[in-house]
């Protein structure tokens, strides 16, 4: 840990390289690395959006920063908060990238790009402007936020946009008790000769209103590229028996431990990709479960979540006590 800055009262800023010195793995605005570590003896898989070159504060060559909001629950954001200080030794991945900034119309040049963030989701957001404003394209921001004093980066947004003379919404929710029309937003952006595209980090609520106001202007599919921010769970978790059929075995759900993690730390290989229940890989047939099944993905649909049949293993549980899945 090379560096640590708190942003605000609820997000603390870390910076991380390599002990030996050489520089990190170079990535694209939008990528992500995830962490790896134990609360309280159970392993832990947590995801963090890269945040690259904020004005305030230069990156160094080589290294990565991330931000991390305190939850207020003892999980794995709390225990970041506590626990992770200058000079903590890390464990993380390579960065990985399902939030490209080129990941609509690609070969397409000139467009215009709308940039939506909503609290921690500013993470990738802030990245994807710095890049814009270096590539100098054209683009339009929306930074939605609690209050001015909650909001991470908002000096580095108000800066780019203002260095690149663009257009930067900010909406304070708490101050002005309403939401953002985004209808209004979408229905202001060019359509031709190239059509904007928007990419959109923050909140169920917020990705599913821009989708919803995208689908009521009959959007072309695809120009509302999304990554979800999902919230830490409510608190009442409990640990639950899991039930492999196929293998066999039979393991412990901690409290802290998704059934992906459970499954990967008893040295089996599920499948998965993203891990924050998005990218349909890791979904397993459910066989039978004692309570209610807690669907917390982007990716089923609702008659899938209602059927019971199937659920994603990185982001889903059980509110009971046992759970039988074919795998």
């Amino acid at each position: 840990m090379r560096a640590v800055r708190q942003l605000t009262p609820r997000i603390r800023e870390y910076v991380l390289g390599r002990s030996d010195g050489a520089p990190l793995p170079a990535y694209e605005a939008g990528a992500h690395i995830e962490l790896y570590f134990s609360v309280y003896g159970e392993p832990v898989v947590r995801h963090y959006s890269l945040v690259g070159g904020v004005a305030s504060q230069p990156d160094d060559p080589g290294v990565y920063r991330i931000a991390v909001q305190h939850s207020g629950r003892p999980r794995g954001s709390a225990f970041m908060h506590e626990h992770f200080a200058l000079g903590s030794t890390l464990c993380i991945s390579r960065p990985k990238n399902n939030f490209a900034l080129n990941s609509f119309a690609p070969g397409r040049q000139g467009g215009k790009t709308l940039l939506v963030a909503a609290g921690i989701g500013i993470t990738p957001i802030v990245t994807m402007l710095r890049s814009l404003v270096h590539l100098q394209r054209d683009f339009e921001v929306l930074y939605v936020g609690r209050s001015e004093v909650e909001m991470a980066y908002l000096q580095d947004v108000q800066h780019l946009a203002n260095l690149a003379g663009k257009k930067l919404h900010v909406h304070f929710s708490r101050q002005q008790n309403s939401r953002f029309d985004v209808h209004s937003l979408l229905a202001a952006q060019p359509a031709t000769p190239v059509p904007t595209c928007v990419y959109v980090c923050g909140p169920a609520s917020l990705v599913q209103s821009m989708r919803a106001a995208a689908a009521a202007l009959e959007w072309e599919a695809g120009r509302v590229v999304s990554e979800l921010f999902t919230p830490a769970p409510t608190g009442d978790e409990t640990p639950f028996e899991l039930h492999l059929e196929k293998s066999g075995l039979t393991l412990k759900v901690g409290q802290h431990t998704s059934i992906l993690e459970a499954m990967a730390a008893a040295g089996l290989q599920p499948l998965f990709d993203c891990r924050r229940g998005e990218c349909g890989v890791c979904p397993l047939p459910v066989l039978a479960f004692d309570d209610v099944l807690q669907h917390r993905d982007a990716y089923l649909s609702d008659e899938e979540k209602a059927s019971g049949n199937t659920m994603c293993i990185c982001v889903s549980r059980i509110r009971g006590s046992r759970l039988v899945l074919n795998a």
